[in-house]
């Protein structure tokens, strides 16, 4: 995706009596640190301790050797992050400690809340306002809930430690929206997904002891055999005794289809099928979808190459390079003119004139967003000399926001909101364009094609979403979302 949405963010914990869990939770951020880049934290319990360690930046910049040694203890929880409730800040890095209990509690969450008005209203908050007095020294939902929890706590510590869980099943039922949590306390690791599953959350063994992940593939950096997903609804805890699990609320599996698209990584294993696998077939149906005659199929370098290699094995054309990626060039965050803002571009993508000139180009990608980063690109592949630009995408026009867990701004700010296909063309300057069917998209995972949340492609809302953007609605009186005006969710809460 040449011009990504924030990821949702990535989250993993492991259990280990004996092993370094500090080091292997910082292998497990840095495999998951596609899902986040704005900060990174891990917390470990010594079984009397829990110490946290969190800051602004990637895994590798937060975390050295000097930092992680003298992390000690026999469980961890880590998080990366990109806000999605709550300011990109310090404060809002995860994981968040509340000090209750024996020695306290941390938490790390991936999703999005769409009830932190009424959530805040229950522990007598004022939108916009902090109150330090209740611990709230963030301002994101994921604090909200951990505020939440340390309320629920018993006055007198249980005898049996099971003071978090108990909290929890308290809790649970009143969130609403996307949400998968990593937790731990003193002796107990715990890992949560919302009765949806709209993100994903993994459960893996090792010679010492257990791992929770957002994916699959962390898994297997730090030796871990995956064992099942963490099913939707579903609490599982692991401690000293082993791994018991509660159901707090009936399983409606609707994982996010935009994780087969484009937020795991192609190494990861989705509903026990593989994403790569899964992208190369959404390329093999775009290309029997939406054939055209062409010299050369090219990705948009990275997330379009598997989709632009199963079109061109499906199509016969051959498979190029046009693109070449900076793989050190992150985000841009100084883009202050016009002409800059196209610098940041070149920083990421620049075209390979040999290979372009004079060639009619099929150019691949996930998905579109916002679509003035693919239109520069378009742009850049004319001035290397391509003699035709036919845009396909794997993934139907994104037309709606998200807001379970999923930075995609406003619906406005969408560029498949209001235009058609004919008018993006136009837009982007391509010759032809095409998206990918739904149906076809769906079958190309191979999972059940009930078991996708598609509100971004569809409007299609599982649980209904806010009558206010709550984004910074900790920060600042919530703003009404003009852009969903006469539209009406069309479904209700299971």
């Amino acid at each position: 995706m040449s011009e990504p949405p924030g990821h949702a963010c990535g989250v993993f914990g492991v259990y280990a009596p004996g092993q370094s869990v500090a080091h292997l939770a910082y292998l497990g951020l840095f495999a998951l640190q596609h899902r986040g880049q704005e900060s990174a934290g891990i917390a470990v319990s010594d079984g009397e301790t829990i110490t946290v360690v969190k800051d602004m930046g990637l895994v590798t910049q937060v975390f050295d050797e000097r930092r992680l040694a003298p992390l000690q203890g026999h469980l961890a929880i880590g998080h990366n992050r990109y806000s999605t409730t709550g300011s990109s800040s310090w404060r809002n890095a995860q994981p968040v400690y509340r000090s209750v209990g024996d020695a306290g509690f941390a938490l790390g969450h991936n999703g999005n809340l769409t009830n932190v008005l009424e959530l805040s209203d229950a522990l007598g908050m004022l939108p916009g306002m902090l109150e330090p007095e209740l611990g709230l020294d963030s301002t994101t939902d994921s604090a909200l809930v951990a505020e939440l929890i340390a309320h629920e706590y018993p006055p007198e510590p249980r005898s049996d430690g099971r003071d978090l869980e108990l909290a929890l099943e308290r809790v649970l039922p009143r969130l609403r929206g996307g949400f998968s949590f990593v937790l731990l306390d003193d002796a107990r690791l715990i890992g949560v997904r919302d009765e949806h599953g709209f993100w994903p959350l993994v459960l893996g063994r090792i010679e010492a002891g257990w791992v929770l992940a957002s994916e699959s593939a962390a898994l297997d950096i730090v030796g871990a055999h995956y064992v099942r997903d963490v099913e939707p609804g579903e609490m599982v805890v692991i401690d000293a005794s082993g791994i018991r699990s509660h159901h707090y609320a009936p399983p409606t599996p609707k994982l996010c289809l935009f994780e087969f698209v484009y937020f795991s990584r192609p190494d990861t294993n989705l509903y026990g099928k593989s994403v790569h696998l899964a992208r190369q077939r959404m390329g093999e149906e775009l290309a029997r979808q939406a054939p055209v005659a062409a010299d050369m199929v090219m990705p948009i370098p990275e997330s379009g190459i598997p989709a632009a290699q199963g079109f061109a094995r499906a199509s016969g054309i051959p498979y190029g390079d046009g693109l070449v990626k900076n793989r050190y060039v992150g985000r841009t965050f100084i883009e202050p003119t016009h002409q800059l803002r196209g610098a940041g571009v070149r920083l990421k993508l620049n075209p390979l004139p040999e290979n372009i000139r004079g060639k009619r180009l099929i150019v691949v990608d996930d998905s579109i967003v916002r679509g003035t980063t693919t239109r520069q690109v378009v742009a850049m592949l004319r001035e290397a000399g391509a003699a035709e630009v036919h845009f396909r995408v794997s993934s139907p026009p994104y037309r709606w926001p998200c807001f379970y867990g999923m930075d995609t701004g406003r619906r406005s700010e969408l560029l498949a909101a209001d235009l058609s296909v004919g008018e993006i063309r136009d837009y982007l300057g391509v010759d032809s364009l095409a998206y990918l069917d739904l149906d076809r998209l769906v079958a190309a995972t191979g999972a059940d094609g009930e078991a996708f949340c598609t509100a971004c492609l569809t409007g299609d809302y599982l649980v209904p979403v806010p009558e206010a953007d709550t984004k910074l609605a900790l920060e600042s009186p919530p703003e009404p979302i003009a852009e969903l005006d006469g539209f009406a969710p069309t479904s209700a809460e299971t």
